[in-house]
C-alpha cells in the first residue's frame, strides 16, 4: 500500500468516525430532551448539520424545528439557500428577525452598524418563548480560542449565559444533560471537526452550499485588512477604493462584519486545496466582530451568543 492511499484510507476513517459521533450525538438529545430546536443559516456548518440530523433520523423526518435568528444584514444567495433547503426538506423554520427587536426598542443599533452581537436576545428570547431545551449550533473548537474550551454539551443558565467553570467532564462519549428548569443545553456535534473535515465531507456527501462559499466576481473594498462588499449594511467610507475581485467567502454571518477571501476556487476539491494551504481559521480571517477585543467571542458567549 502507497502513503498516498494510506493518507486517503486515514482520512476516510477520520470522516467515518466523526459522522458516527454526530449521528449519536442527535439520537442522545432526541432521547433526552423534550423540545431540541437546530440553529440554521444556511451557512456551510449549519447545512452540514442538517445533513447530519437527516441521516440520524432517516428515513423518517427530522423531529426538530429549525431557528435562524435573521440579522436583517444578510447575503442575498444565502437567505434564497436557506428558504430552498427548507422548502425541499419541508422542515418548520423559525425565523427571529434582529429588526423586531429594533422596531419596538428592545434593541438599538450600534454605532458601527454590525448586527452581529445584537442577535443574543432575540436569540435568548426565542428559546424562552419556544420553550426550547437543547439547541443545536454548528460551533467548531478550531475556530476561536473561546470555543475550543466548550463542551459538546455546554449548560446554559436561567438567563442563557455560559460559565466556564461550570463545564461538565464527557468521559467515554457519555454526556449529561441534566439542567434546571429555565435553563437550557448548547449542543455542538461538529466540535471535534476542523473547517478541511467539513470541506471534505462536503465533497464526499456531495452536499449544496450557497454559490458565495465558491469564487465569483464581487465588488469589494478594503478595510482593517478585509474584502467588505457593500450591502443594506452600507458601504465604503471616503477613501475607501471599490474594486471587482474574484473572491469567496470561508464563513458566512452579518455581511456588515463577514469579509471575503480573494480565490479562483470554484470548485469543492480547489477548496479544500486553498484550506489546507490556509494558516488562519475562517473566523481570524475573515470577521470584524471576533476582533472588537482580545477575548470578544468569550463576552458573547458569556452573555448568551451561539
Amino acid at each position: 500500500m502507497t502513503t498516498a492511499q494510506t493518507a486517503t484510507d486515514a482520512a476516510r476513517d477520520n470522516l467515518a468516525a466523526l459522522e458516527s459521533e454526530a449521528v449519536h450525538i442527535f439520537r442522545e438529545v432526541a432521547g433526552e430532551f423534550d423540545r431540541p430546536v437546530i440553529l440554521f443559516s444556511g451557512g456551510k456548518d449549519s447545512t452540514l448539520l442538517l445533513h447530519l440530523a437527516i441521516k440520524a433520523f432517516w428515513p423518517a423526518p427530522v423531529p426538530f424545528p429549525l431557528l435562524h435568528v435573521d440579522t436583517g444584514h444578510n447575503f442575498e444567495e444565502v437567505i434564497t439557500f436557506r428558504d430552498h433547503v427548507v422548502n425541499t426538506h419541508g422542515l418548520r423554520l423559525i425565523v427571529a428577525k434582529v429588526q423586531d427587536w429594533i422596531d419596538d426598542g428592545r434593541l438599538e443599533e450600534r454605532p458601527d452598524g454590525t448586527r452581529n452581537p445584537l442577535q443574543t436576545q432575540p436569540l435568548l428570547d426565542t428559546i424562552a418563548e419556544h420553550r426550547f431545551d437543547a439547541v443545536f449550533g454548528g460551533g467548531r473548537r478550531d475556530e476561536e480560542r473561546a470555543r475550543a474550551k466548550e463542551r459538546i454539551f455546554s449548560l446554559r443558565d436561567a438567563f442563557g449565559q455560559w460559565d466556564p467553570r461550570r463545564q461538565r467532564p464527557e468521559l467515554w462519549n457519555l454526556y449529561n444533560g441534566r439542567h434546571r428548569p429555565g435553563e437550557h443545553v448548547r449542543v455542538f456535534p461538529l466540535s471535534n471537526w476542523t473547517e478541511a473535515d467539513v470541506w471534505n465531507y462536503i465533497a464526499r456527501e456531495d452536499i449544496e452550499l450557497p454559490s458565495i462559499y465558491y469564487a465569483h466576481r464581487r465588488s469589494v473594498f478594503r478595510r482593517d485588512g478585509m474584502w467588505l462588499t457593500e450591502g443594506p449594511w452600507g458601504g465604503p467610507r471616503d477613501g475607501e477604493e471599490v474594486r471587482e475581485l474574484m473572491v469567496r467567502y470561508r464563513t458566512v454571518g452579518d455581511g456588515s462584519c463577514t469579509g471575503a477571501v480573494e480565490s479562483t476556487a470554484t470548485t469543492v476539491e480547489q477548496v479544500i486545496a486553498e484550506v489546507k494551504a490556509s494558516r488562519l481559521t475562517e473566523r481570524g480571517a475573515t470577521r470584524a466582530d471576533d476582533r472588537l477585543s482580545e477575548a470578544a467571542m468569550e463576552d458573547r458567549k458569556r452573555e448568551g451568543y451561539f
